[in-house]
Order: C-alpha cells, then structure tokens, then sequence
C-alpha cells in the first residue's frame, strides 16, 4: 500500500545521510526508520540502499525513487496551496489574452512567479472569441479581451485602458492623411478596428474609411507588424503595449497626434465563479504599475 510517510522517511534519510539523525529530526526511533525503508522497497519491489554496515549508498532504484519522491511532494505542495483560495500569493491561475495584451501582461506574471514560487499560471494567447469559448468551456478561469462580450453566462466588465499609437517608418516624413494613404496600411487582427478609431478622432475633416487605403499585407501576430513597419512598407495603429515591447522600437515612431484615444481591455470572467484572491491581485497589480510607468513613446522626428 502507498504510505506518503515511507516516502518522506526515505528523502530525510538520503539527505542526512544517517539513520540516526534521519530519527532524530524526525522523532522516531532507528529501527523504525529502518522498517520505513524496508517496507518502502517492498512495496516498489526493489532495493533502494546498498547497506555498508552503518553507512550506505543508493541504487539505481533508489536514485530514481528519490527524485519521484522530491517532485511528489513538491506537487502535493503545490496542490495544498491551490486549494486556498484566500491565498494572494500561491496556487493555480488559467488566464488567456490577445498577443497584443499578454506581450506586457505575460512578462509581469512571470516576475511574479519569481518572487512566489508557489504561483502558478497557465496562460494562453488566443483571439477574443477563441477566449469566449475557452471559458465558456472552462479551460480558463478569466479572459482579457479587446472588445466588449455578451453572452448570458459570461459577465463582462472594464479593466483597463491602454493609448493607440500611430506607427510610421522612423524615416517617415509626412503628417497628413495623404502622406499616410501614399505608404499604405499594414493591417492584424483588430488592426483596422483601432485605425478607425484614431484617424477619425484625429483627421475628422478627411477622414472617411479605411477602405480608402492601400492595404498592404496582413499577419495574425501583432507582435510583428512592426516588423514590416520598420522595412518600411505602411504604417499601423497599436496599443502601447506593443509598441513598448517591439524589437523594432528604433526602426520606428508613433506620430504625435492632438487626440488620444485609447484601446479599452474587457475583464471576461463566468458569471457562477468565484475568482481566488489572487486573480485580483494579479489584475490589479499590473494594472497600477501601468499607470505608474511614464515611458516616453517613440519620438516623432
């Protein structure tokens, strides 16, 4: 029969290298540190000590049952603090986002997991609706997305806001909407959506569509649109957040425009649950550390 005490005898022994202060740090006698252990090898069937009179070493068996003992206990800790849901700094967290969002939100929970090493989280970059079903099926505890949701299990609400960012070459130029129709639009999911947005709010006198524009390609990974930004082939209109974490921040710049409009980021969570603690501290964590941080954009030439 599987006896977690017989395991943990064993590890105490194979650290302490002795019988007699495995017993003393464990309070039990030798002989029944000795019974733990011999009652451990018959239950795997297999020796796990090569005894040397009052010294030993470990078998191959024994090597391999040490490690499977470590990572058994480790995950039992892990499941203990999983299980408390008052706990801000410990257990299991499932989130999913677009690319656009987890490109800082992701970095901030791995620092986090530094710090606790008994967080852990699971997080998946995935579009709005692929989030909806995820959670609707349940692979995932909250979801982040770029436009508001409705569905009747499913409560929506605002969690934070991030400015959109007019991107040019680092060479570019121009100002106008002419100049910016005479390089052309590089477009990613919501990409057409957000440049909308900020070219109304701030060419209102020309602007009528997007339709209007050259189109000049299209990937399904925001990441690297800046990437063909930087080659110089069109512009595009992101969330700081990817600007700020582009590799090709020097290949490009965000145009100072007179109005700000900002992208707005929808907490998705079903309406049954009830979210551990530490989801809110997580949310609530990076999202006041955005709104400390005063990282200059890219200057416009």
């Amino acid at each position: 029969m599987f006896n977690a005490h017989y395991f943990r005898t064993f590890i105490t022994l194979v650290e302490t290298g002795s019988f007699t202060r495995t017993a003393q740090r464990l309070e039990m006698t030798q002989p029944g540190v000795s019974q733990h252990v011999r009652k451990l090898e018959d239950y795997l069937n297999k020796e796990l000590l090569e005894r040397k009179g009052r010294s030993f070493t470990l078998t191959e068996s024994g090597r391999r049952a040490y490690d499977y003992a470590l990572k058994l206990f480790a995950e039992h800790e892990q499941f203990r603090h999983g299980l408390d849901d008052d706990s801000l700094d410990s257990g299991d967290c499932r989130i999913a986002s677009p690319g656009s969002v987890g490109l800082m939100f992701y970095p901030y929970i791995l620092g986090q997991q530094q710090m606790h090493p008994n967080l852990t989280v699971n997080y998946s970059f995935a579009f709005n609706h692929e989030i909806v079903n995820d959670l609707l099926e349940g692979r995932y505890d909250i979801g982040i997305v770029t436009e508001a949701m409705r569905h009747p299990e499913l409560s929506c609400s605002i969690w934070h806001e991030e400015p959109l960012c007019l991107v040019v070459p680092a060479d570019f130029a121009g100002s106008t909407l002419s100049d910016l129709m005479g390089i052309g639009f590089l477009n990613y999911y919501d990409g057409i959506n957000h440049a909308n947005a900020l070219l109304r709010a701030n060419y209102p006198d020309e602007f009528r569509s997007m339709t209007h524009f050259r189109h000049q390609g299209f990937t399904n990974e925001v990441s690297m649109v800046l990437d063909a930004v930087a080659r110089g082939l069109g512009f595009t209109v992101v969330s700081r957040l990817v600007l700020e974490t582009s590799p090709w921040q020097r290949q490009v710049k965000a145009l100072n425009l007179p109005n700000a409009v900002n992208e707005v980021l929808y907490l998705l969570r079903r309406r049954d649950s009830v979210l551990p603690k530490r989801y809110e501290k997580l949310l609530d964590g990076f999202h006041a550390q955005r709104l400390q941080e005063k990282t200059p954009l890219v200057p416009s030439s």
